[in-house]
């Protein structure tokens, strides 16, 4: 008989080797799901499996120092070792978690194990299957959530960019728009807190304010809180809590006209339009240079402790305060933790998020990397929320009671392409076309 090559045997035994553990992968995925396993069987596997690839926006340094300091020795102290992956985008994440799942690679064959997301990501996962099930409720630190969908707060555990969530992605950290002026150039009484009074601000002061440029998402977050002040139907975020599906695209040209329409007349008093073209700055690094520098005088965008970190770190001008704008559209949300269905690593990859879930973990996060709480405080006992409120940078000129009472949602997920799209076209590129033909072509798009 003849011999078998050493190649094609290797890649017998690689193949025979992957498919029993696929197999075995699949097998407890079911039964943690079913909850036949219990954590003492996700923890020895997790020490097995040995690794855990975390797939994350790697642009904030002090994070990736926290990475690396904090959460690689507590989860190397549960036998598993941390593989940060920093990307430069979320996208780059979810492409390869479908690239893999499309070629066949299936329960424990890909190779992310871990992503931080929200919003429009995690919705694209969720609609193409691609994710490992409702596991959030039974890890051992849930206990830190609300899951009890009768009290309104637990909202941002239930829905994410209004996609439901059921259990698929796991709370990890909070933020809100919040906005901050400089208050040795403007006098307090001239603070807006409306668009309008923004508009007229700037019609005093033209030049001194600008916004993030979309598709940056801090620049569609400024265009979607204009949009809910300007709701014609007077019912602010409320009406874009449904899918386009649902909406229509008839029915969101018409909800967002007026707000995409005050943009456009705004354009002339912005940064650098001397009543023509505006400067948008391409991130928050390019808008924080413009408010420290003096260029603008508000700095607008997601960081409900940036005003105090800008402080300590010296990024912010010396007389920076936070400021409630726009009054009843300070769009918050919560990010997440979700682990992909066809993650090599799933029990370590359940530790990982429960790790960053416990009180020790956010308390630490949000000490040494300013990133708000993603539990929620009235879970807690009165020695954990004392440790939050120690650990907490703070806030500068509003106190956190006026912030939560203007808070709003972010639109749902399906929405933000066409609206980020019919931005693009009709304030970046100056479109005659009416708005109804601009975001009917962008649904269009969105659906091919």
């Amino acid at each position: 008989m003849r011999s078998t090559p050493k190649y094609l045997a290797a890649a017998l035994v690689m193949y025979g080797t992957a498919a029993f553990a696929d197999e075995q992968a699949q097998q407890f995925r079911d039964a943690f799901l079913d909850g036949s396993a219990g954590w003492d069987t996700v923890q020895a596997r997790a020490k097995e499996e040995g690794t855990v690839n975390l797939y994350y926006w790697g642009g904030n340094d002090v994070l990736n120092v926290w990475m690396d300091r904090v959460v690689a020795p507590a989860l190397e102290a549960e036998g598993v070792k941390l593989n940060p992956v920093r990307i430069t985008s979320t996208k780059d994440a979810i492409d390869l978690v479908l690239a893999e799942k499309n070629s066949g690679k299936g329960v424990g064959e890909g190779s992310v194990d871990a992503i931080w997301l929200n919003g429009e990501n995690f919705a694209t996962l969720k609609r193409q299957d691609a994710l490992f099930g409702s596991f959030a409720q039974l890890l051992p630190n849930a206990v830190n959530i609300e899951w009890d969908q009768s009290d309104s707060r637990s909202l941002l555990n239930f829905r994410d960019f209004g996609v439901e969530t059921e259990g698929k992605e796991m709370p990890w950290s909070g933020e809100q728009y919040v906005c901050a002026v400089n208050a040795a150039r403007v006098e307090a009484g001239d603070v807006p807190s409306t668009f309008e009074e923004l508009r007229a601000y700037l019609e005093k002061n033209p030049g001194k304010f600008t916004y993030i440029k979309p598709p940056h998402y801090l620049g569609n977050t400024f265009v979607q809180a204009a949009i809910y002040a300007h709701n014609p139907d007077g019912n602010g975020a409320e009406a874009f809590q449904a899918s386009l599906d649902e909406i229509g695209a008839a029915e969101l040209a018409r909800l967002i006209t007026p707000g995409l329409e005050y943009l456009k007349e705004l354009e002339p008093l912005l940064l650098d339009a001397n009543g023509g073209k505006p400067r948008y700055p391409e991130d928050n690094a390019a808008l924080d240079g413009l408010f420290l520098n003096g260029e603008v005088n508000f700095n607008c965008k997601f960081g409900l402790y940036a005003v105090a970190t800008g402080l300590a770190t010296g990024t912010y001008p010396e007389q920076a305060q936070e400021f409630i704008f726009p009054k009843g559209n300070m769009i918050k949300n919560k990010n997440y933790l979700a682990i992909p269905a066809n993650a090599p690593n799933p029990a370590a990859a359940l530790v990982l998020v429960n790790y960053m879930t416990s009180v020790d973990s956010q308390v630490s996060k949000l000490k040494n990397v300013g990133m708000p709480a993603g539990i929620d405080p009235w879970k807690l006992s009165d020695e954990d929320v004392a440790a939050l409120a120690e650990a907490s940078p703070g806030h500068v000129g509003v106190d956190p009671a006026e912030l939560d009472a203007n808070t709003a949602p972010d639109t749902n997920a399906t929405l933000v392409d066409v609206i980020e799209a019919t931005w693009l076209d009709y304030i970046e590129r100056g479109s005659d076309a009416p708005i109804a033909d601009i975001v009917a072509r962008a649904a269009e798009n969105l659906n091919k």
